[in-house]
């Protein structure tokens, strides 16, 4: 994310050095240790070709070199498999197949693709996994393939992106923050508005539609790693259309609910709490949580993938906000992908890391760099709390300071 408030603007530093985060650890500039030197010896060794052809022909190393070179190739390849997974969504290839396997001319009729070219997307997506062959000359669903099809906002995700490939097109040039716009900046377009409260239904209701698609994702699990039975009334700051907020109504039917974000999303949640139900005890609030009140009353508030979308002096304000309406016994949940979970590294540092330098706001962070700015903020004892899905969601809960005192 960006860093300082000066970085605002564009969410991009050509020098590198202005948008370097007080959180990030300070690396020593010590030369010629032991561990340089075998790392040196180390990566001259396997960038020999002559090495190479020996590893890949020695049993031993045999299996090693061949699980590098496939690992190596994916990352070559991972932009066509990704494309792969976008054709096959743009043609509903897994609503077709999700009533039964079909053969390649009932398949080439459905995509209105010719027999060949059915083939070779099928093929192509029986390699990822999204695809499954079912005999001879049948095709069905894969398991990836029937995961998304089970999971609508991953298509809607899927088909996002394209403005994020556009993006990275040339990713030097986004990296020196030579484009004067993005298209990801676009779509998103309340990080860098000048008065985002002022912004109209047709700015924020794509990205708006976006995120209520998305929440499937992650409030099942939010709910399985948290006990909201234990509070009376929560607020959701950022909570787009109300998605999350109906999840757990359905789960705590005593919890009074609040929704805050800006007015024209607002607008669209009292239209969904309405048509679930819930309008005797949900409300939406409509304003900027940068520069208006939060509402007050809540022992417990959610920030649902809010924070990484937000540089860190952004974030202090938004967290000082939520410190000062909370009770001395409420609760913050921060809920968003963190850097270091385990096992799931590129999605922070890579996808989220580019996704968000094209969105022109924000980075992801780790839980101990979040935990850092929740003290700084004046909450204490912070505590990451296990979830299903840690590659989709981390979830950390952190309690206001005794005193209110900042750090």
């Amino acid at each position: 994310m960006k860093i300082f408030e000066g970085s605002a603007q564009s969410g991009r530093d050509p020098a590198g050095s202005s948008a370097r985060s007080a959180l990030s650890p300070k690396r020593s500039d010590a030369c010629g240790t032991i561990a340089d030197q075998l790392f040196a010896w180390r990566d001259g060794l396997l960038g020999s070709p002559r090495f190479q052809r020996w590893a890949s022909a020695f049993p031993l190393t045999r299996p090693i070199a061949r699980t590098q070179a496939r690992a190596l190739f994916d990352v070559c390849a991972g932009f066509v498999y990704s494309q792969i997974l976008f054709a096959c969504v743009q043609l509903r290839l897994f609503e077709i197949l999700s009533d039964g396997p079909k053969t390649i001319e009932d398949l080439s009729i459905r995509l209105a693709l010719s027999p060949a070219a059915t083939e070779r997307l099928l093929e192509a997506a029986v390699s990822l996994g999204l695809a499954a062959r079912r005999g001879k000359s049948r095709y069905g669903l894969g398991v990836s393939g029937a995961a998304i099809l089970g999971n609508p906002g991953v298509a809607e995700m899927v088909e996002h992106h394209a403005l994020l490939y556009a993006d990275l097109a040339d990713p030097a040039a986004l990296l020196r923050g030579e484009l004067n716009e993005t298209k990801l900046s676009r779509f998103w377009a309340y990080p860098r508005a000048e008065s985002a409260a002022a912004l109209k239904s047709d700015e924020v209701g794509p990205y708006s539609a976006l995120m209520a698609a998305s929440q499937a994702f992650v409030a099942h699990d939010i709910l399985a790693a948290w006990r909201f039975k234990q509070h009376r009334h929560l607020l959701d700051v950022g909570g787009g259309e109300g998605a999350f907020l109906a999840t757990v109504a359905a789960a705590a039917p005593h919890l009074r609910l609040t929704l805050f974000d800006l007015p024209p999303i607002a607008v669209k949640a009292r239209i969904k709490f309405d048509a679930v139900g819930l309008s005797a005890r949900a409300d939406a609030v409509g304003g900027d949580f940068f520069k208006d009140p939060l509402p007050q009353g809540a022992d417990v508030v959610s920030l649902n993938r809010i924070l990484h979308d937000h540089d860190d002096a952004r974030v202090l304000v938004l967290l000082r906000a939520v410190r000062d309406i909370l009770p001395p016994d409420g609760a913050l949940l921060v809920a968003e992908p963190m850097a270091d979970a385990p096992g799931a590294e590129p999605v922070g540092a890579a996808y989220f890391g580019f996704y968000l330098l094209a969105m022109g706001s924000g980075r992801p962070r780790t839980a101990e760099q979040l935990t850092h700015l929740l003290k700084m903020a004046g909450f204490d004892a912070v505590r990451k709390v296990p979830t299903r899905r840690p590659l989709m969601t981390g979830l950390l809960v952190a309690r206001p300071r005794k005193g209110g005192s900042r750090s």
